[in-house]
């Protein structure tokens, strides 16, 4: 039977959780205390003393609820409600007003009016809350899925567990999780004592920290959190994004301080100019200042790209550059048997991380920069990320150092190479050649593509070396007692990885698709195509000029995507995988009752208000229809949201029916 808990306890519980949050509002949103450190802990252990005598008081939204229970096996995948989209990048002045040229443009000469704020160099997150109470964290993963990273959030003092005033009944606020230079500085001190390797950097260090599965000790190592943004929910649609902020404020989010207004694109580049050195005075660690569109209307016209918003971009700081020598040249050979030179560098300390390999990109890069064995080179990080060499430095050169040579033959197999006609590219021909084997098969069993668990590097350049495996197919005749005897691989982990290469083959076409490595299909390529065609039989029969019609597919990646299909080999491996019972379809959601759309091809355009637009889709596909990109004669019907645009008017053009989505919602018998 459970303890009943008296009213006065209920009372002075309650009390004491609102004095507390307050209390933290005040620190990590205004940047105040009213009491002391004592008198606060002191609140603190009043709230445990009263949730140990009635336990029935604990609730999610707790003061002590900060760190709880067992540490986890592992994280789960979540999919956004609303993309977490990439934002462009600029690296001059002279592009920043090339921005605001085309932000003019597309307003159609209305003023806009930028909102410049630091660009935190940390982890972007999603946090939802629930009727007022923190209920979900979300990393921003892939942009499209994410992991649920709640219980290691929990543990950041500065995140809210209940929004403090009047707030929607579902919430979802997005910012960045970052660590203080001292906090990194504290963990290494600890870390030099034990003996361990420091840490890099603080943006590593957060990401690591958020992938511990123990939340105490997430707890250990003090993760902030700046919001910047929410999503607008009924009730809840400020129009402007300073109101967002001051909203953010309101509910007892931290908010970045550093964010200004500004009326023309020149005021931005004087204030980007100034934080690119005044930076260095902040706590924490930045990279550049994010410019956005202040006004939603306006943003609302200025739409999206495929990739990124049109109303925002990052202004990145110039990278640091350093000097070191260029040891050694070598070569790699990719997947596609793209040959790739690599600069083998003397270690250098660059942008918090110890850079020894940089690539090189193509012969053609190379010779321009007539880089040379022996050289001393000026090295940077391209977007503070890729190492990049970017020239040598006059005067230091060895006097015995030569050009190094365009190979004329694969280093690996020897076989002729050849300069790719559609690019900048040296291939080798060869693809039988064991780096592109090894290159495809890593390829094939990646995590986004047949997910294959234990088929890493050191197996994969075993089962190539004896000759067990030529190509994905060969995979699944492989048996346990085989791979026991490749050398670091007992019973058990052979075993695992039968289990593995047998579950892979229940992976949906899109997987399967983006596994065969066809050039320039990227898995969001391959999600289209597949769902497009439904099974790979109706893909290697669908005439060249049919695949530009597909949503993103141009004439290049028409052609790459036929051209791998006409060819004999490929359709032999094919076969090949089908005969090992490896999946050739999509797994659709297909509907009850009858199929509405058999055979018909739907084009999507516009904002939507009903649907999103993957919802929209996976609707068309599960009723029997094609979601298409553009608009043609075989279209059967457009369906328009606001903004239709230029399809709206082809449609119109070529006597294709067009649908509003409460037609479309009617047409298929789910109006509301």
């Amino acid at each position: 039977m459970s303890q009943q808990v008296p009213q006065s306890a209920k009372v002075r519980h309650e009390e004491l959780c609102e004095i507390v949050a307050h209390h933290n509002r005040l620190y990590y949103v205004e940047a105040r205390t009213e009491i002391s450190d004592i008198e606060f802990d002191a609140l603190l252990q009043e709230i445990q003393e009263l949730e140990g005598h009635y336990p029935a008081l604990i609730s999610p939204d707790s003061p002590t609820q900060r760190v709880g229970g067992a540490p986890s096996t592992g994280f789960t995948t979540v999919s956004h409600r609303v993309p977490m989209l990439s934002i462009d990048n600029t690296y001059s002045p002279e592009e920043l007003r090339e921005f605001d040229t085309r932000i003019r443009k597309l307003l159609a000469g209305e003023a806009p009016r930028y909102i410049v704020e630091l660009k935190l160099d940390g982890i972007a997150m999603a946090l939802r809350y629930e009727n007022g109470v923190f209920t979900q964290a979300i990393t921003r993963g892939d942009g499209l899925q994410g992991d649920d990273v709640t219980a290691n959030v929990r543990t950041i003092k500065a995140v809210p567990l209940r929004l403090a005033g009047k707030s929607p009944a579902s919430l979802e606020v997005r910012g960045e999780v970052f660590m203080k230079n001292a906090e990194l500085e504290r963990l290494n001190r600890l870390r030099e004592k034990a003996g361990e390797e420091p840490y890099r950097n603080p943006r590593n260090t957060t990401a690591g920290t958020l992938k511990l599965l123990d939340p105490q000790q997430v707890a250990l190592r003090h993760l902030e959190i700046y919001l910047y943004d929410m999503l607008p929910e009924d009730g809840c649609a400020p129009a402007t994004h300073v109101a967002v902020l001051k909203q953010l404020k309101a509910y007892g989010f931290p908010v970045n301080p550093h964010h200004e207004t500004c009326t023309s694109i020149e005021e931005v580049i004087f204030v980007c100019n100034r934080w690119q050195t005044k930076r260095h005075e902040l706590g924490y660690e930045t990279d550049g200042m994010v410019i956005k569109i202040d006004a939603m209307d306006q943003r609302k016209t200025l739409g999206f790209t495929a990739k990124a918003p049109r109303w925002v971009i990052a202004y990145k700081f110039p990278a640091e550059v350093k000097q070191t020598r260029l040891n050694d040249i070598v070569v790699q050979v990719g997947k596609s048997g793209a040959i790739t030179p690599v600069a083998e560098l003397e270690p250098v300390s660059l942008a918090g991380t110890i850079v020894k390999r940089a690539s090189l990109h193509n012969f053609d890069d190379l010779a321009k920069k007539d880089l040379r064995i022996g050289d001393t080179v000026e090295v940077q990080k391209a977007g503070e990320i890729i190492p990049q060499v970017l020239r040598h430095v006059p005067g230091k050169r060895p006097a015995d150092a030569l050009p190094y040579p365009i190979p004329a033959a694969c280093p690996i197999c020897h076989s002729p190479v050849q300069k790719d006609p559609d690019s900048v590219a040296l291939r080798c021909l060869n693809l039988a050649c064991p780096a592109q084997v090894k290159e495809r098969l890593a390829h094939f069993a990646s995590r986004k593509a047949m997910d294959i668990e234990g088929l890493g590097p050191a197996v994969v350049e075993q089962l190539v070396a004896k000759g067990l495996v030529h190509d994905p197919a060969d995979l699944y005749a492989l048996t346990q007692e085989t791979l026991e005897g490749l050398e670091r691989l007992g019973a058990k982990s052979a075993a695992n990885l039968v289990e593995a290469l047998d579950k892979s083959k229940s992976q949906p076409l899109n997987r399967l698709l983006f596994g065969l490595g066809i050039r320039h299909v990227g898995s969001r390529l391959a999600d289209i195509v597949a769902s497009y065609y439904g099974n790979i039989h109706a893909l290697m029969a669908a005439p060249r000029e049919e695949l530009p019609h597909l949503e993103d597919v141009g004439e290049a990646v028409a052609e790459s995507i036929h051209g791998f299909f006409q060819n004999p080999d490929n359709r032999d491996l094919v076969g090949r995988l089908h005969a090992a019972g490896v999946r050739m379809e999509m797994v659709q959601k297909v509907a009850d009752g009858p199929q509405l759309l058999a055979g018909k091809t739907l084009v999507v355009t516009g904002k939507l208000n009903h649907f999103t637009r993957d919802e929209i889709h996976e609707r068309i596909v599960a009723l029997g229809g094609r979601p298409a990109g553009s608009v043609s004669k075989s279209t059967d019907y457009l369906i328009v949201g606001e903004n239709a645009g230029s399809k709206q008017a082809k449609a119109e053009s070529l006597g294709v029916p067009v649908l509003t989505e409460e037609a479309f919602k009617r047409m298929i018998g789910s109006l509301e």
